[in-house]
């Protein structure tokens, strides 16, 4: 792969890998957020609470962290599979499962059912990044992988963007609708679940037309393969360390902001003055925005990787994030305001798409997809925790939202001890962390 100075160069089966990683990322995007988009209304109905009571903010936050601690699981025990059974088979199951448990949400009729279908969905979804990532990392030239890590990242925001399409659509459906003489709860936000079921048919795609790894078919042939605990063990151990620090802070405080910066904006006074319907499509909106914006953060982030590499571009974004959480929450602002200042965080999101392709190649052949899944999504945990602890402590979203952004801080401290890729040919080696 190392003459593959240029896109025709790129290889039919480089192109099957990344078409099939781009559309799971994709489907991971609309399956993931289709739950936002109504958790504030649907959650309450089934709860039997008044919506925006603490009863129903408190079971939001409960079910979001299933989510999250799902995706944690989900990102080991797939990234295991990856390794022993192989990326592409590795790949369907990922996705057959988020489809799945997506699509059985529609039939919710308490609160911890929508949590339990919210947790199984999450396993393949974090599954699904550990799996596509090492995919790609084994398939394509690592002078393309920036620019390919923005790509991908960009197929979850589109995905996040047809989910709220698909969340705008949804308020032309009536609440309530006589099914077979029986009336139906909740209609519109129920229907919205079944567009979860779309990715099953690209598994079927999958399993015809993407081949297996060439790296991962000659390390399972010839080499013993590794158990977890070797992620612990030897120079391994210290990137471990450091990815499951780097993730978990930054993570906590990503998803902090992701739930409960739009859950907030629907508070503000200005939006509480509109109608049900007209709250729904200006949070609509306001989602929308945000995820438009992190497409051009992808490929900004593609290019702070190239112009000083991914470690001091995933410092400079993470500073990025602070600084722009800190400006939108430090002070109460309007709803205009908060509105436009939500750019910047799309912006510095796109520190998660380098993130696709920095780890990977971190870990060896037989560990990949095990230590890319393990380190990034362990950090899910602590976003579960912190999404609990945002969903019932006593303090306003705004005020939780600002201290939720200090989490960086230990991030980039964290951050400071990765190691940097260096491209050698096609090669990745890893040069030493700056000691000063």
């Amino acid at each position: 792969m190392a003459d593959q100075t240029k896109l025709r160069d790129i290889n039919s089966q480089q192109w099957k890998s990344g078409a099939a990683a781009w559309l799971g990322w994709m489907f991971d995007g609309l399956d993931m957020h289709l739950y936002t988009l109504v958790a504030a209304g649907f959650v309450a109905a089934l709860a039997h609470v008044e919506e925006g009571s603490a009863d129903a903010r408190s079971k939001m936050g409960y079910i979001q962290a299933a989510f999250l601690f799902g995706w944690a699981i989900g990102g080991g025990f797939f990234g295991r599979l990856g390794d022993i059974l192989g990326r592409s088979k590795a790949l369907i199951l990922t996705i057959l499962t988020y489809t799945l448990f997506t699509g059985l949400s529609c039939f919710a009729t308490e609160w911890w059912h929508l949590l339990i279908f919210r947790f199984l969905a999450a396993l393949g979804i974090g599954g699904e990044w550990a799996v596509g990532a090492s995919l790609l990392s084994e398939t394509w030239p690592s002078r393309w992988r920036p620019w390919l890590a923005a790509v991908l990242q960009t197929g979850v925001n589109l995905g996040v963007f047809l989910a709220t399409i698909a969340g705008l659509a949804r308020t032309l459906l009536p609440a309530e609708q006589q099914i077979f003489g029986i009336a139906v709860g909740n209609f519109n936000d129920r229907v919205l679940f079944l567009v979860g079921l779309l990715p099953a048919l690209l598994t079927l795609w999958i399993r015809q037309h993407v081949p297996e790894t060439e790296d991962w078919a000659k390390a399972s042939k010839n080499q013993v393969m590794p158990g977890i605990a070797d992620l612990f063990k030897g120079d391994i151990l210290r990137i471990t360390v450091l990815t499951i620090l780097v993730c978990g802070f930054s993570l906590t405080a990503h998803w902090a902001f992701q739930f409960w910066s739009v859950q907030h904006y629907k508070t503000l006074p200005e939006i509480q003055a509109m109608d049900l319907e007209g709250r729904n499509r200006q949070v609509a909106w306001a989602f929308m925005l945000i995820n438009l914006i992190a497409v051009i953060g992808n490929f900004f982030a593609a290019f702070l990787a190239k112009l000083m590499g991914y470690r001091k571009a995933i410092l400079f974004l993470f500073i990025a994030y602070i600084l722009g959480m800190f400006v939108t929450y430090g002070v109460p602002r309007d709803a205009m305001t908060t509105f436009w200042l939500l750019t910047w965080m799309g912006i510095a999101q796109g520190v998660f798409g380098l993130f696709t392709m920095y780890l990977p190649p971190l870990f060896p052949t037989l560990l990949r997809t095990t230590g890319a899944g393990f380190c990034y999504n362990i950090g899910r945990i602590a976003a579960a925790a912190g999404t609990i602890v945002f969903g019932v402590v006593s303090i306003d979203q705004r005020t939780a939202l600002l201290y939720s952004s200090l989490l960086f801080i230990p991030a980039i401290i964290a951050a400071f001890g990765l190691p940097e890729h260096k491209r050698d040919e096609d090669k990745v080696v890893m040069e030493p962390a700056p000691t000063e």
